[in-house]
């Protein structure tokens, strides 16, 4: 649905990362020339040694052995659930989520649990209920930490439940932390990294960043299973572009990373404020917990109709175009994206107003 119509509505309010910077904001006229004069043949395939140095600076005792680069973090959870499931391997996976992984783990066979983070406990699991659905032949927990599409960060307690799952079995960890950065407090999330040996994190540039035209992402994890993926990754892209390598390695100098982050949470602050505003005229027909990171917000609606007919009609009758919460496996809920052009986002929100209020007589 975001594919067909993201560039087709006069407001997309889908999209989950935030306003784009330009190449210009981003490199110095020398850079760029240094750009300008690069070769554009095939790069490293695992990732040139100077970028994956760059990535490791975020996770501390890692080295670049432990990295590999990807064409983007989608790229880096393909790989992961080609390489490692088989045919009935036993998959537990967080829910609500992004249903990349989730359809790929269907198509490739495996055996797929559902368990779900909680409204009522701030968008964390029940850590009961997550050891009731591990078993002993569970072979990989996977979740989203800050989650897409509420933005919670997990607290520490289900962080070291999802650990003591795991750690019955020898399970692997495969967390998705491309959010990791954006969080309105500024406070990083706490990574899977470090914290148990069967960790693999992935990673990129496109939304704590907002650079998603950039497609650089990355898998961290130990280093005999980075070797194993890098085997399936020359099979896929083959390797980063030599203009997204060179800017990925500048994004992610420390001064200008932390200035990049700077901007991200900047622009979410402002905008939350906005849609907070919204929300608050809507007559309690909104329930919201706020996110804790990433330019996005999953509140409940108590409206007597499904949430894809919801937002169907909304982008039919007013150009606009949001999430509907049954493409997360949760009904009525919408996933609102907030990371977009301050200017525009408050017309848009009034156009879905305006249907809300003509439709439901509020």
């Amino acid at each position: 649905m975001q594919s067909v119509w993201e560039h087709r509505v006069q407001y997309n309010l889908s999209e989950s990362g935030v306003h784009p910077l330009k190449i210009n904001e981003l490199v110095s006229k020398n850079e760029l020339d240094e750009i300008m004069n690069a070769g554009l043949g095939y790069l490293q395939t695992n990732g040139t040694l100077e970028l994956r140095e760059a990535v490791c600076r975020m996770y501390p005792g890692s080295n670049p052995e432990n990295v590999l680069v990807t064409t983007g973090s989608a790229e880096a959870n393909y790989l992961l659930v080609w390489s490692h499931i088989n045919p009935g391997d036993e998959v537990l996976f967080m829910l609500p989520n992004y249903m990349q992984i989730w359809g790929l783990l269907k198509g490739f066979g495996a055996d797929v649990k559902g368990f779900y983070l909680k409204e009522e406990l701030s968008w964390d699991p029940d850590p009961d209920e997550l050891r009731k659905l591990f078993t002993e032949k569970t072979k990989i927990i996977i979740v989203t930490n800050p989650n897409n599409p509420t933005g919670a960060r997990l607290s520490e307690n289900a962080m070291n439940t999802i650990i003591e799952c795991a750690g019955k079995s020898g399970a692997w960890i495969f967390s998705d932390e491309v959010y990791q950065g954006a969080e309105l407090d500024g406070q990083i999330t706490t990574s899977f990294w470090g914290k148990y040996e069967k960790a693999v994190i992935t990673a990129g540039l496109s939304k704590a960043y907002g650079l998603p035209g950039l497609r650089a992402g990355w898998i961290v994890g130990p280093k005999e299973l980075i070797q194993r993926t890098w085997a399936y990754h020359d099979y896929t892209t083959i390797s980063l572009s030599v203009v997204s390598d060179r800017l990925a390695r500048i994004v992610l100098l420390p001064d200008k990373r932390k200035k990049i982050l700077e901007r991200t949470r900047t622009h979410i602050r402002e905008n939350y404020a906005i849609f907070q505003s919204w929300l608050e005229r809507q007559n309690g027909h909104f329930a919201c917990i706020p996110p804790d990171a990433g330019a996005i917000a999953f509140p409940r609606y108590d409206f007597d109709m499904n949430s894809t007919e919801l937002i169907e009609n909304i982008r039919k009758e007013k150009s606009v175009l949001i999430v509907p919460g049954d493409h997360f496996e949760m009904d009525r809920y919408i996933r609102f994206g907030l990371g977009g052009a301050k200017e525009e986002l408050s017309p848009a929100l009034q156009r879905i107003e305006e249907y809300l209020r003509g439709h439901f007589k509020y």
